[in-house]
């Protein structure tokens, strides 16, 4: 006996399962395409250096660690950006500098790198971005309003940018004299994409 009814047809039951399934899982958030990998994240700035490795402390009374705070073993990313442009990026990250002395440009250039970072930086960056990001909408939202929003921001006209600073360059200006040339997107109508 066969599983279909007569004239090639499914059976009503097997078909509204199927039916069921491909909306449910029509309907799932951004996560699902996250866990299957469809989604792109880009890497996280802050987390581009170098850690020190992992070591077993000699006692294991340990401080907390405070928010904030460079990790002991790693010392200040000051000092180590200072390691590296003063030639020496072969110390071992966390101890002392030794007392060489800095030459005068060496000098200069740690000058001219300003103040230390606020120690809250990271959260007002984190908070910065979690107000870029879109929001998962529903399945009733993105039903009702179906496009995409606009990324915000806008975008420079890669030519005409590059002319406009050609003839800068042409005529003696400074490149920040002129107006930057954007890509206005325009409004789309109200059926645009439906039809």
């Amino acid at each position: 006996m066969t599983s279909a009814a007569p004239h090639g047809r499914a059976r009503p039951p097997r078909l509204a399962a199927t039916l069921a399934a491909a909306l449910l899982v029509g309907a799932c958030s951004t996560d699902v395409a996250r866990t299957f990998g469809l989604t792109r994240d880009p890497p996280d700035e802050f987390q581009v250096t170098t850690r020190a490795p992992l070591t077993v402390p000699p006692d294991f009374t340990l401080r907390p660690p405070q928010p904030g705070q460079p990790r002991p073993q790693e010392g200040r990313l000051r000092d180590q950006a200072a390691a590296v442009l003063a030639g020496r990026p072969g110390l071992v990250v966390g101890a002392a500098l030794p007392t060489v002395r800095a030459s005068a440009g060496e000098q200069a250039l740690l000058a001219a790198a300003g103040p230390a970072p606020p120690p809250d930086l990271r959260r007002r960056i984190d908070e910065e971005t979690t107000l870029l990001e879109p929001t998962s909408r529903s399945f009733t939202e993105r039903l009702l309003f179906w496009r995409q929003p606009q990324p915000p921001g806008v975008v420079i006209d890669p030519a005409r940018e590059q002319q406009r600073l050609r003839e800068n360059a042409a005529l003696g200006r400074p490149p920040s004299i002129g107006d930057t040339p954007i890509i206005q997107r325009r409004q789309r109508g109200i059926f645009e994409g439906l039809f």
